[in-house]
C-alpha cells in the first residue's frame, strides 16, 4: 500500500486517545490493538450503563449525560482527540463524548467504533466492522476478521517467555484454544468428551498439545479435558500467573480453535500457521459467513481429527485500518 504523508501528530505530542468499553476483554483488546497500531498509549475507560439506557442503548440516545453509573470510569473533560469504542456501553460513551466535545462549534473528538453499532454509522466519524456484519457506508471500513493486539514482535517475546514451560514437549507443538458456551454456540459435557478424546489421539499420534481454555469452558468441561489428557504429551494452562495465550501462538506449529470465537480465529490466522476450526453445536448466519470466508481465503480448515499443513498469507486487517485513520485525522488537522 502506498503510504501518504499526512499531518498526523506522533505519540507524545499531546494527542489524547481514549478507549471505551464495558471492560469485556474481547472488546477492550480490539480497541487496544488499534490504539497500539496507531502508536498511542491510550487511556482506558470502562463504563457501565444505568437503566433505562442499559436496556435501550443504542436506540435511546437522549440524556446520555445521565446514562453512566458511578461504578464506571468518569467521562469528563479534557475530551480526547480520538475515542475508540466497542460494544453497547462504548456506543453510548462515544455518542456522548462526540456531542459534548463539539459544543460551541469546537472540532471535538474523532470517534471510531469497532463492530456493527446497529444504528447508522453516521453517528460516528468512522466505523470498523467485519465483512460478515454486512455493514456499508461512506465512513465504514470492513475487515476480514476481528482486530487484535498480536504482532510478530509480541509473538516472539511471549514465545521466549513461555518456552521454558513447554520445552520438554516434542515438536510439532499444537496450540489448542478452547472457548465454550455463548449466545449462539454450545459446548456441553458430551461434546467435550468427544473433543477431549480427539485431542488425546492427536497428542499420541501427531505431536504435543499446548491448551488454553476460557471462563466459558466451565469447570465440568475442564475436568473432562484434564482426565482425557492424563499421561499424554500436553500442557494445560491452569489459569494461574501470566496468561501464555500469545506464547502458545508464537511457539505453535499448528493451531486448533473452537468455532465460537471470531476473535480467537482471527488471532490464530494472524500467525500464518495452519488453523483448524473445531466445529461446535449451534452457530448463526453471521458466524457461518465468517467461517466460510476464512476457509475460502485459505486461512482455516475444519478440524477432522488430524493435523493438516499448508501455508497462506497471514491475516493483517490492522495495517490498512490504522493507515486510513492516520489519513483521516491528518486531513482533519490540516
Amino acid at each position: 500500500m502506498r503510504m501518504t504523508n499526512v499531518n498526523f501528530k506522533p505519540p507524545g505530542s499531546g494527542f489524547i486517545c481514549w478507549i471505551v468499553t464495558d471492560g469485556k476483554a474481547g472488546m477492550e483488546n480490539q480497541c487496544l490493538g488499534l490504539a497500539e497500531a496507531l502508536g498511542f498509549n491510550p487511556i482506558i475507560k470502562r463504563v457501565k450503563l444505568r437503566s433505562p439506557w442499559k436496556q435501550l442503548v443504542p436506540f435511546l440516545r437522549c440524556g446520555l449525560f445521565g446514562a453512566f453509573s458511578q461504578d464506571g470510569d468518569a467521562l469528563t473533560p479534557p475530551w480526547p482527540d480520538l475515542l475508540i469504542s466497542c460494544g453497547r456501553a462504548g456506543i453510548a460513551a462515544s455518542l456522548h463524548v462526540r456531542r459534548e466535545s463539539r459544543r460551541g462549534g469546537a472540532r471535538g473528538t474523532f470517534t471510531v467504533h469497532i463492530q456493527n453499532p446497529v444504528i447508522s454509522p453516521s453517528h460516528f466519524d468512522l466505523v470498523v466492522a467485519p465483512l460478515h456484519d454486512r455493514l456499508s457506508g461512506v465512513n465504514v471500513l470492513s475487515t476480514q476478521g476481528s482486530l487484535h493486539r498480536i504482532t510478530p514482535q509480541v509473538l516472539a517475546r511471549e514465545a521466549s517467555l513461555f518456552l521454558p514451560q513447554v520445552s520438554h514437549l516434542p515438536s510439532p507443538r499444537i496450540a489448542v484454544l478452547i472457548g465454550g458456551n455463548s449466545k449462539v454456540y454450545s459446548l456441553g459435557a458430551s461434546e467435550m468428551k468427544n473433543l477431549a478424546a480427539q485431542l488425546a489421539e492427536v497428542a499420541g499420534r501427531e505431536g504435543s498439545l499446548m491448551i488454553t481454555t476460557s471462563r466459558r469452558t466451565g469447570e465440568e468441561n475442564l475436568a473432562i479435558l484434564k482426565k482425557a489428557l492424563e499421561g499424554t504429551q500436553s500442557y494445560l494452562w491452569d489459569g494461574q500467573g501470566h496468561n501464555p495465550y500469545f506464547g502458545m501462538l508464537g511457539l505453535a506449529d499448528a493451531i486448533l480453535v473452537t468455532a465460537d470465537s471470531a476473535n480467537m480465529v482471527s488471532e490464530a490466522c494472524s500467525t500464518g500457521k495452519p488453523v483448524m476450526v473445531i466445529d461446535l453445536k449451534g452457530g448463526s448466519g453471521k458466524f457461518r459467513r465468517f467461517h466460510k470466508a476464512m476457509r475460502e481465503a485459505g486461512m482455516t480448515r475444519l478440524f477432522a481429527g488430524h493435523i493438516d499443513a499448508w501455508t497462506y498469507t497471514p491475516l493483517d486487517d490492522m495495517t490498512p485500518i490504522a493507515h486510513r485513520i492516520r489519513e483521516l485525522i491528518g486531513q482533519r488537522n490540516s
